[in-house]
């Protein structure tokens, strides 16, 4: 049974792969980069922003020597920028203990900031061709229903097995290939909600087809709800254009652009008080979905009032769609453009 999985899967990439560009490229750091990407980011999102990356850092020389805020700016549109953040980190680790070369050992990969059990595997069986699993969303779900395996695919009981599973799997050759079928079959086949089980090529290998129910596998998770978070944004152009603010390097958005504002509760009366001008209401209002929080944002008119001065975090700009923005600020800017 095993051996005739492999085979399938196998086969069924050298005939269905997609051509994406991280498939063109023997290169661990490009390699990684892509896996760091695709992290919760849709293939589509990343691959429009893959080779842009490597324009600005064409080696990992080049990604450990630029500034976080750098970074987080090219990671602009992926979402979760910790991930931007972990990455430089790695890279600088990199460069300092293991002469600027991606390691290929597994338990080596895992001590670097942002890998994971998953990063390490892709990396190691990707680019290095070591037998070791991958197991991501769309592969827990193929495992799952090969081998009916019960419980949400996020317990600690599941997932362990789900890599038992994988790690059996992957012994043999072509390691790296046979982890992105498992995952491509789950992209284009094994679909979360009405499996094309007849174009499946492992279809009677599969323990949940054979009882009928493909889609019990894996057990739905609790999804969690997400919290509400309300952003007050100001307003305020000049001659030399609209002034914006970079955020933190910590928290959401982190490193990029926005209108100057503020977060939570008297967001508006806190963010007058720091600009030192009176916010008046614009009617601008936008809703914005994150994993785990719903956004809404109300941009206001600044009144005259202290002078604003230039610094690293806070500068006009006279094309503000050119900054590297958060989705956010430019639903900000795009909608309130018009009205202020």
């Amino acid at each position: 049974m095993r051996a005739r999985i492999r085979r399938r899967l196998l086969a069924f990439y050298r005939r269905h792969r997609r051509d994406l560009p991280w498939r063109r490229t023997g290169d661990p750091y490009r390699i990684w980069v892509a896996e760091t990407m695709l992290q919760q980011t849709q293939v589509a999102t990343v691959e429009a922003r893959y080779e842009r990356f490597f324009e600005v850092f064409p080696t990992l020389e080049s990604l450990a020597v630029a500034s976080p805020e750098r970074v987080c700016e090219q990671w602009s549109g992926l979402g979760y920028y910790q991930r931007a953040r972990n990455l430089h980190a790695a890279a600088q680790k990199i460069v300092a203990e293991h002469g600027g070369t991606l390691p290929s050992d597994p338990e080596v990969l895992l001590t670097l900031p942002g890998i994971g059990p998953y990063t390490a595997g892709a990396v190691a069986s990707i680019a290095y061709g070591r037998p070791e699993p991958i197991v991501d969303t769309n592969a827990a779900r193929v495992l799952a229903r090969l081998f009916a395996v019960g419980g949400p695919p996020d317990s600690t009981r599941t997932r362990k097995r789900l890599w038992e599973i994988a790690r059996d799997l992957v012994r043999g050759p072509r390691p790296g290939e046979f982890n992105q079928a498992l995952m491509e079959l789950g992209s284009l086949v094994c679909l979360p909600v009405g499996p094309r089980c007849a174009e499946c090529p492992v279809a009677d290998c599969c323990e949940a087809y054979a009882l009928g129910r493909p889609e019990c596998f894996p057990a739905a998770g609790k999804r969690a709800r997400r919290r509400r978070l309300e952003i007050a944004f100001a307003w305020i152009e000049t001659r030399a254009g609209l002034w914006l603010e970079r955020r933190p390097l910590d928290g959401l958005w982190a490193g990029l652009w926005q209108l100057p504002g503020e977060e939570g509760p008297a967001a508006r009366e806190r963010l007058a008080e720091r600009l030192g001008r009176p916010l008046a209401p614009t009617g601008v209002t936008i809703e914005h979905a994150l994993s785990h929080r719903a956004v809404t944002a109300h941009v206001y008119r600044a009144g005259t009032g202290r002078r604003l001065r230039r610094s690293e975090g806070l500068r006009p700009w006279a094309e503000p769609l050119d900054a590297p923005l958060s989705a956010l600020a430019r639903k900000a800017i795009e909608a309130a453009r018009p009205r202020v």
